[in-house]
């Protein structure tokens, strides 16, 4: 079976190449050409255009920034939206709002195609050494074994928009985290301690985590090197907060998080790792002080 990937970016790129490495019978395709080389030199073959990937494949992976260019690709809306997803698996891995997703997956099963959710847990990181976690609702069970090559668990949530609802849950907690993290290395610092004790009794204690580790040392170093973008920070913690209010539910922390976040994000560091929202608590403790 031939799979098709559409999105080579941060994540995407290295999702794809472990599916290349696996001896998956690849063909993808990106806009920015210059991300897809790697794939070619794994094996893959390369798409002039979408068209190409959906005329040549059975199943179809999405890893797409948001639900616009999702749509742009798929060209929903006009007559080549059946063309391109009817008969075919649609697999869309990456981060929306669950009611788009939910009018999606109607959409793709009006034009006589199968539509699976499966957002992943996990940045670059995870995504290189296949560690992620997929969430995955709707379609055929048997789409797990196309996904396998790229994670490490697959967690199955039911119906659509299950998975995407799932992945914002899970969201809700790693950004909180990670932001709770750079406050606490914030502190540290304005108080003088040092920033390797600190994470040395982090690593050492009850809440230590992979996220925990890796992004304290990246606070620690003022390493920023993306694994997870602000600007894609901003974008998740956005859909938590949107689909909380649809929902009657309050979002206190999100609400704050959503907020350094913009803050980071419109200071010009939105390429940035979302380590760098200590950026956002540097510059209101600067104001405080003046």
């Amino acid at each position: 079976m031939t799979v098709g990937f559409v999105g080579l970016g941060v994540m995407g790129q290295p999702m794809a190449l472990n599916l290349a490495r696996a001896g998956t019978d690849l063909i993808v395709w990106n806009r920015s050409p210059h991300r897809a080389e790697p794939l070619r030199a794994a094996g893959a073959t390369v798409a002039a255009d979408p068209a190409e990937v959906f005329a040549a494949a059975e199943t179809v992976i999405l890893m797409l920034a948001n639900d616009r260019v999702i749509d742009e690709v798929l060209r929903r809306g006009s007559g080549e939206f059946a063309k391109l997803t009817g008969g075919r698996t649609i697999v869309h891995m990456g981060t929306t709002a669950p009611a788009y997703s939910a009018g999606l997956a109607a959409d793709v099963a009006g034009a006589g195609g199968t539509y699976v959710e499966a957002p992943v847990s996990g940045s670059r990181g995870p995504a290189e050494t296949a560690d992620l976690v997929v969430m995955i609702a709707g379609g055929d069970p048997g789409v797990e074994a196309v996904l396998r090559p790229m994670c490490r668990e697959i967690v199955r949530c039911g119906e659509v928009p299950g998975a995407l609802l799932m992945k914002l849950a899970v969201n809700t907690f790693l950004i909180s985290m990670v932001t709770g993290l750079a406050e606490s290395f914030h502190f540290a610092r304005q108080h003088g301690l040092d920033l390797a004790t600190l994470s040395a009794a982090l690593d050492a204690g009850p809440m230590a985590s992979a996220v925990s580790r890796i992004k304290g040392h990246k606070l620690r170093d003022r390493d920023f090197e993306v694994q997870a973008a602000i600007r894609d920070v901003l974008y998740n913690s956005e859909l938590v907060v949107d689909a909380a209010r649809q929902a009657g539910i309050v979002s206190p922390l999100l609400d704050l998080c959503r907020d350094l976040y913009a803050e980071t994000n419109g200071a010009g560091y939105g390429v940035e790792d979302m380590a760098a929202v200590v950026r956002a608590l540097e510059s209101r403790t600067e104001r405080s002080i003046r």
